[in-house]
């Protein structure tokens, strides 16, 4: 391992204790060094404005920063034991290539703030993937609402069937569920879209750096202002970035559940598409839901995730190791739901819908609360239409699913869905983030400029 930047020349380097204090920092920082290189960029930027760089020196730092970026998206660097974590290796890139000049650049940040800010700007990426994602889950489903809007099936209550209901009713549920996930994506997005480089330790510098012309750089709406808030706001932001994440991830779950239990042999609603399913290493006659259990059991890798931070960050102001941490739950949990993310919208293109399987499972009792609201509609007190109507079920095996769904008029229900109010909402959501990422609003990493 190269020389840590923190290491005093009386310090000797104990090889195991070193193992311990750099964790898999480096392995980490391999997702991380993109954001950490473009805010490298800005704070060059930065120290060029209050002429600590001059323009050939800044120049040349964001020509080996570029350089870097380039070689470690090609492969020819690489982040391995050889370092402490991307921050020194920035800085080791840089002191070889550039000598005395390389060395410049942590003037006037800490590796407190380094790191914060390339979390932050990783953070808020995968936050925008992931709403991009969730949003297309909303449109997957609103597409299969629009094909089987008025296709029966059973609806449950505690897994008991209850009334007729619709496919476009359920699928409509996960349409709507999805686009309330993506807007609380983004109301997260929006509460930490704030730059903390130029924290330093959590004091500040004794230099009047240009935060809020950094701040612009990359992308970010506001300077977050305190610097030892700057710190403490450390794991604390990563527990909300993951909290609206885990919300999206319920409703995959919830969706895994439902595609598990109805493409059972008992229910046989719904045939998952082949790439969704797996054999059987001894049963020759299995096709296993395999994706859709996945997908029931991925929210748990959020949802621990979250929990391990919030165990983590139960600490005093100021910086401490312990939120060195935070770093593997953060990525881990938002790098699952982006692999969730990922599929869902396939799984649900390439359903397959049996309506007379769900139509058969529709039996006469579950047409009993529409007979007793028609009671109730023509005059007859709801809670005596209940009692009349639950002592003579026998005599609703005439009623028709179709016509029970159709008479559902509730505004959401069955026969108005309102379909193109879900479906506007979506779009106007996918144009909002594709207009945001385009414009900086969240950063998106490129080789060139500060980091958009």
């Amino acid at each position: 391992m190269t020389t840590p930047v923190w290491m005093k020349s009386d310090t000797k380097l104990d090889a195991s204790m070193m193992r311990f204090l750099a964790g898999r920092d480096v392995t980490l920082d391999r997702e991380l060094l993109p954001f950490d290189i473009a805010a490298t960029k800005a704070h060059a930027r930065g120290l060029a404005k209050i002429d600590r760089l001059t323009e050939v020196e800044l120049r040349r730092v964001l020509t080996a920063l570029d350089s870097l970026l380039v070689d470690f998206t090609a492969g020819r660097f690489e982040l391995d034991d050889r370092f402490e974590d991307g921050h020194s290796a920035i800085e080791w890139r840089l002191s070889t290539e550039l000598g005395d000049l390389g060395k410049k650049i942590h003037l006037g940040r800490s590796r407190n703030d380094q790191a914060m800010v390339a979390t932050r700007l990783y953070t808020i990426d995968a936050l925008g993937q992931i709403a991009l994602q969730t949003i297309a889950s909303g449109r997957a489903s609103l597409r299969l609402a629009r094909r089987y809007e008025r296709t029966p099936m059973p609806g449950y209550t505690h897994l008991q069937r209850a009334v007729p209901s619709t496919v476009g009713l359920w699928l409509a549920s996960y349409a709507e569920a999805y686009a309330d996930d993506a807007a609380l994506i983004g109301m997260t997005i929006s509460w930490m879209n704030t730059c903390p480089l130029g924290a330093a330790a959590g004091f500040g510098v004794n230099l009047p750096l240009e935060r809020q012309y950094v701040s612009e750089l990359l992308g970010f709406d506001r300077l977050q202002i305190n610097p030892m808030h700057a710190l403490s706001s450390r794991g604390k932001f990563d527990v909300q970035a993951l909290a609206a994440v885990w919300q999206a991830m319920q409703d995959h779950r919830r969706l895994g559940w439902d595609l598990t239990l109805f493409s059972s042999a008992e229910f046989g609603f719904v045939s998952l598409p082949a790439g969704a399913t797996t054999g059987s290493s001894i049963m020759p006659n299995k096709r296993n839901p395999d994706v859709a259990e996945l997908l029931r059991g991925s929210a748990a890798i959020v949802g621990g995730a979250m929990a391990e931070l919030q165990q983590i960050v139960s600490l005093p102001s100021g910086y401490h190791r312990d939120l060195q941490l935070t770093k593997a739950p953060l990525i881990r949990g938002l790098q699952a739901a982006i692999e969730v993310g990922e599929v869902t919208p396939r799984i649900l293109d390439g359903l397959s819908i049996d309506a007379d399987r769900m139509l058969q499972a529709i039996e006469p009792t579950m047409f009993a609360t529409d007979r007793a609201v028609e009671l109730a509609a023509a005059g007859t007190p709801f809670r005596e239409a209940y009692r009349i109507v639950g002592a003579d079920l026998g005599s609703l095996s005439a009623a028709s699913a179709e016509e029970s769904v159709n008479a559902r008029v509730s505004p959401g229900a069955c026969a108005d869905l309102r379909l193109d109010e879900i479906a506007a909402r979506l779009a106007a959501m996918a144009q909002s983030y594709s207009e945001a990422s385009g414009m900086g609003v969240w950063p998106v990493v490129e080789s060139q400029g500060a980091g958009r």
